[in-house]
């Protein structure tokens, strides 16, 4: 399964420039991949890490701002279907549970 977090966070000011590069940074450390600007995913093994991952990224989310996060299937994951722009190839996107690089 995968965790997706979207946010929309102001940056008008400086101090909230600084608290969304925070969140950013953050969200990298912990795991999540960017895929696409302030769309960022974390591939989990169970619905319970799942459930972890939200509180974890819910805790140190900021108090101004709009975070969501949704848990998909890694079956409805791969249904996503590009519309446009091209495909990244220095991305790992299969349903497989092993990969090997």
């Amino acid at each position: 399964m995968r965790v997706m977090v979207f946010f929309d966070l102001p940056v008008g000011t400086a101090a909230e420039r600084k608290e969304a590069g925070r969140f950013r940074k953050f969200l990298i450390r912990s795991g999540f991949v960017m895929m696409q600007e302030s769309v960022y995913t974390k591939i989990v093994l169970t619905p319970a890490a799942a459930a972890s991952v939200i509180r974890y990224v819910r805790g140190a989310s900021p108090e101004e701002g709009l975070v969501q996060a949704l848990t998909v299937t890694e079956k409805q994951f791969a249904g996503i279907e590009l519309i446009t722009g091209s495909v990244r190839k220095d991305t790992v996107d299969s349903a497989e549970r092993l990969v090997i690089l």
